[in-house]
């Protein structure tokens, strides 16, 4: 039997267990400043689990290569543009590994595809050929890094251009520089202001100026309108200089030269274009005239 005490006992630990419970969650707590910083720089969305399986394995193929492999193999490694597509090192090095596999891969197999068939081919072919696929698939993810890399920059420029124009609005409403930059960058939802947000929260957690991020940000991915962007809100800043009209044109002056760019290369596809229809007409006039030249050929 339990007695008076004991059940008095028990129900007061009750009590100050749940008044314990209580008050630890209407306290505030502190929060984890590397969990939040963590949070903040996330990279992308993991939309399916498959992906996330595959980008893991190929760091760490990629990690296993930097252990076992020398770094002289690796020739050349686009830091700026896996930085800008927010690609591990691990990761791409693990690509380059996958395809030179591959390359290795392929002649046998086509190899023993056409011995079935009753073609008899020599090793030695099939030896070479895997050699030569393979060294040239290992920079396959290069030029891939530099073709996504090229078209993240476009990009880049391109949405800089509607942000520097709200920063120019934020100010002429006599909003702060800091406050202007971090009010314009959460307004858009694309890459490049998830992008800027993220350097701008970090640069107030750590103390820095926000110009200074932006300008090492710019250093990092070789993005040479955000450093010029960074100076200019630099001058506000530091200076108190008026920048709304120095922003305007700025943002004018970037639409100009990207449209000067895409007509330049719509006049090369279009000059491209007429060598097919040159060439068409060559055919036709040699249709034409062959019969006459056959004939005249047979008479003589």
């Amino acid at each position: 039997m339990i007695s008076g005490l004991q059940l008095a006992i028990l129900a007061g630990g009750l009590v100050g267990l749940g008044l314990t419970l209580l008050l630890a969650r209407l306290l505030p707590a502190e929060p984890d400043l590397a969990d939040a910083l963590a949070r903040i720089a996330a990279t992308r969305s993991r939309s399916t689990a498959t992906p996330q399986i595959a980008r893991t394995t190929k760091e760490r193929l990629g990690l296993w290569g930097l252990r076992v492999l020398p770094p002289g193999i690796w020739v050349r490694t686009p830091t700026r543009e896996l930085a800008l597509l927010r690609i591990s090192t691990a990761q791409f090095y693990g690509e380059k590994l996958t395809f030179a596999g591959l390359g290795l891969v392929i002649p046998p197999g086509l190899i023993t595809l056409f011995n079935t068939l009753g073609l008899s081919i020599p090793l030695q072919i099939p030896a070479l050929a895997s050699l030569v696929l393979a060294a040239v698939m290992f920079f396959i993810p290069n030029y891939n890094a530099l073709d996504d890399a090229k078209k993240a920059r476009l990009e880049f420029a391109r949405a800089l251009g509607a942000y520097i124009d709200l920063v120019a609005l934020e100010r002429n409403n006599g909003i702060g520089v800091r406050q202007a930059m971090e009010a314009a960058a959460e307004v858009g939802d694309s890459w490049v202001f998830t992008r800027l947000s993220e350097e701008l929260t970090r640069s107030r957690w750590s103390g820095l100026p926000p110009w200074d991020a932006l300008h090492t940000l710019a250093a990092e991915l070789g993005l040479p309108d955000l450093d010029d962007f960074a100076d200019i809100m630099r001058l506000g800043g530091e200076e108190g200089a008026g920048v709304y009209a120095t922003l305007r044109a700025r943002s004018v002056a970037m639409r100009a030269s990207m449209l000067n760019d895409e007509i330049a290369q719509a006049n090369a596809v279009g000059e491209r274009m007429t060598i097919p229809g040159s060439l068409l007409g060559v055919i036709f006039m040699a249709l034409l005239v062959a019969p006459s030249l056959l004939r005249m050929f047979t008479a003589s």
